[in-house]
């Protein structure tokens, strides 16, 4: 059975902590830095109905390649749909996919303070069910595309998204595969006759939100159930290692977060080894 009462405990703790990181909408990653032809990139805003909300979404791909090719979801973090998950879709899709960044709170929710950020997330926290239901029906929506390898979907999430995905698959999902970069642990439960997808976790080591307990913890749970996933810790990245506008953020909040240049990349970096062997491409 899932803990709820352990779940709603974690995500006060959370709350209490103020986890959250801000998004920069003029600085960018270093993995954005490597070169990449984006002739024929098409963007398209687009929206759909999941769960009683209104369900917009950011989608992009090579237009000039033709032909199926796979799909990678985006789940933000806990300010939604905004400029920084619509980056790392462009550069999915300037690696030849078809990307679809999620405004997975409905309605065109996106949060400029952390107090917002709070109330748009508690929800899908405290039922994960919630995530599920819109995960899937964006899952639902990239199949009706005509260049999408429909076999071969997957996800990556950061922070909030992270968590969301991992609670997601285990719930029982027909991604492919899925990538959290810095999400949170503990969640669903770990159950053999729902896991299917494949996972990479890219972990920063020195996350003072996601503890050693928790670490240990998802560990056992998965390889009990002789889960498919692989672990990465990153030495000296704390959370929200990814974002480049975390350092100022941890700063201005008297957060223990930062940007780490060389853990971003070397997780991007591993989430390309890790799509290109699980769609063979």
């Amino acid at each position: 059975m899932f803990n709820f009462d352990h779940f709603r405990a974690t995500f006060s703790s959370l709350l209490l902590a103020g986890i959250f990181v801000a998004c920069n909408n003029e600085t960018k990653p270093v993995a954005a830095a490597a070169a990449s032809d984006s002739t024929g990139i098409k963007e398209e805003n687009i929206s759909f109905s999941a769960d009683s909300a209104n369900l917009n979404a950011f989608v992009v791909y090579n237009d000039s390649v033709k032909g199926k090719r796979p799909a990678v979801l985006v789940i933000p973090e806990w300010w939604g749909l905004n400029d920084y998950p619509k980056m790392r879709a462009r550069m999915l899709a300037n690696l030849g996919y078809v990307a679809m960044a999620l405004d997975i709170f409905g309605d065109g929710k996106v949060a400029d303070n952390p107090d917002s950020a709070k109330a748009y997330s508690a929800a899908f926290y405290m039922h994960p069910e919630k995530a599920k239901a819109r995960i899937d029906a964006a899952i639902a929506k990239l199949r009706s595309y005509d260049n999408v390898d429909t076999a071969n979907i997957g996800a990556i999430g950061y922070c909030f998204g992270g968590g969301m995905l991992i609670n997601t698959a285990r719930l029982g999902d027909d991604l492919k595969g899925i990538v959290s970069f810095h999400g949170s642990l503990i969640g669903t439960p770990a159950r053999k006759d729902l896991l299917r997808t494949k996972m990479l976790i890219c972990h920063g080591n020195a996350d003072k939100f996601v503890s050693q307990a928790d670490v240990a913890k998802f560990k056992k749970q998965m390889d009990s159930i002789g889960a498919n996933y692989t672990f990465i810790g990153y030495d000296s990245a704390t959370h929200a290692f990814t974002n480049p506008a975390s350092t100022a953020t941890g700063k201005k909040f008297n957060m223990p977060i930062a940007y780490n240049p060389a853990a971003d990349t070397a997780s991007w970096a591993a989430m390309k080894t890790f799509f290109a062997s699980l769609f063979g491409k």
